[in-house]
């Protein structure tokens, strides 16, 4: 529980400094009065939300790899997958950052904007995608961090990137008067500053990636895929869900739309502790994993549940005291601030099984089972959330988008912790057989690994 509480401690930290800073900028940008801008971020981030959960997959598989061949023992390996994950993560968030370009105002009618509101939203994308490639590489460095044990290294990365945009938010959206258009450069600026600070720490300060060859990137293509592939797969029913659930929301209005834009932003920072949680027990999975430690993989996956309930229910009671004042912050009225009080009330409770179905992802995504993970987000996000969502609108209204995504989460939940701790429980073997096309090498004694 301490090796789990301190990895999720580092990892919560960044990860939720750094959406605090996006929510700031969500706040700067709704001071200016216009529901319309809020509402424009809000479609913006439904469409973004894809490309980001491509990077976090190929960050899931790069991770996986690396963790497995540091407790494997085999160090110089581990160096070559993370420079080859790197050059295959740029090269793939190019192409996907590309087609949603060319398709942005499509994507964004689709999800329900109209007129101006369409325009704006529109237009943020073009300004901000492409960023997302020096993105893709940070991610990677953060996780071949974290999967040799530097959290803390990993959480300077996104805590100093998001110092920068905390102070060139207002000074670009305010003091330079350029709206919206200031608070996509300040996100294109804090992305490349996540990718500066990783290949400072990761390559230059502690030497844990090799410069990437061909012959790397032939032997570990077909490996990486393997996990990759699923992996995305599943981060890609989030923002699907989360696609669909726009749609619903968009019935009721800008002033439902922009409630719902700051519903993702504190999602993310009262969560960035469960979110963290997933990617920090995904290194402790891989290296006790490859090392041939079982006992303290099942210890990982029962620590990670209890963290989780414990982490929900300390969030639970403290959203709900600030929620009143976050109303009034972001100007929320009438419906918007309906659906802010679902949930506070009943939408953040349903983290304690969302929070149980990431901690069983990252255990089948690190164990060798990452399609599980796939089928189980996308039977709560594609099967569950959007008939919930529609025929709980039609009873409540705004709220019950809320409702039906809470509801979708405790079914899935409950299934996908049972399923994670029967299929950890009946591991009785090692990995068998290379992780890629290097010779393969007998697992060492787990006992002469210390866990950092």
């Amino acid at each position: 529980m301490g090796h789990v509480t301190r990895m999720t401690a580092t990892g919560a930290f960044g990860i939720t400094f750094v959406f605090l800073v996006d929510a700031a900028n969500l706040l700067w940008i709704s001071q200016l009065g216009e529901a319309r801008l809020v509402a424009a971020i809000g479609f913006a981030y439904a469409i973004q939300f894809f490309s980001v959960s491509v990077a976090v997959g190929l960050m899931i598989a790069a991770t996986a790899l690396i963790s497995r061949s540091i407790g494997a023992g085999d160090r110089a390996r581990a160096r070559r997958q993370a420079g080859a994950a790197i050059v295959m993560a740029m090269s793939t968030l190019a192409v996907v950052s590309a087609a949603i370009v060319i398709f942005r105002h499509e994507l964004v009618a689709f999800a329900g904007a109209e007129g101006e509101t369409a325009r704006l939203a529109a237009r943020y994308l073009a300004m901000t995608i492409f960023s997302l490639v020096p993105m893709s590489a940070a991610l990677v460095c953060s996780g071949t961090l974290r999967a040799d044990g530097y959290g803390a290294k990993s959480m300077y990365i996104t805590m100093f990137s998001g110092l920068v945009l905390l102070v060139l938010d207002p000074i670009l959206i305010f003091w330079m008067g350029w709206g919206l258009d200031g608070a996509a450069i300040g996100l294109v600026l804090f992305r490349f500053s996540l990718l500066a600070l990783g290949v400072y720490f990761a390559i230059l300060q502690m030497q844990l990636v090799a410069r990437p060859r061909l012959s790397t990137l032939s032997t570990l293509s077909r490996p990486f895929w393997v996990v990759a592939v699923p992996a995305i797969a599943t981060q890609m029913s989030t923002p699907a869900g989360n696609y669909l659930l726009t749609i619903v929301m968009a019935r009721f209005g800008d002033d439902a739309v922009a409630a719902w834009a700051v519903v993702a932003r504190l999602t993310v920072v009262v969560f960035g502790g469960i979110f963290a949680l997933s990617g920090a027990i995904g290194g402790i999975f891989g290296q006790n994993y490859g090392a041939g430690a079982l006992d303290r993989v099942r210890r990982t996956y029962r620590d990670a549940l209890i963290f989780c309930l414990i982490y929900t229910l300390v969030a639970w009671a403290l959203l709900f005291a600030a929620t009143p004042y976050a109303i009034r912050a972001f100007g929320l009225t009438g419906q918007g601030a309906e659906v802010l009080w679902a949930f506070a009330y009943v939408g953040v409770g349903g983290f304690i099984f969302i929070g149980a179905l990431f901690v069983s992802n990252s255990a089948f995504n690190n164990l060798g089972k990452p399609g599980r993970s796939t089928l189980l987000t996308w039977l709560k996000d594609g099967a569950l959330s959007w008939p919930a969502a529609s025929w709980l609108a039609a009873l409540f209204g705004a709220p019950g988008v809320i409702y039906g995504q809470a509801v979708a989460g405790a079914v899935m939940g409950v299934i996908a912790a049972l399923w994670g701790w029967v299929y950890v429980n009946g591991l009785h073997s090692p990995p068998s057989g290379p992780l890629d096309a290097d010779p393969p090498r007998p697992y060492p004694n787990p006992d002469r690994f210390r866990r950092r």
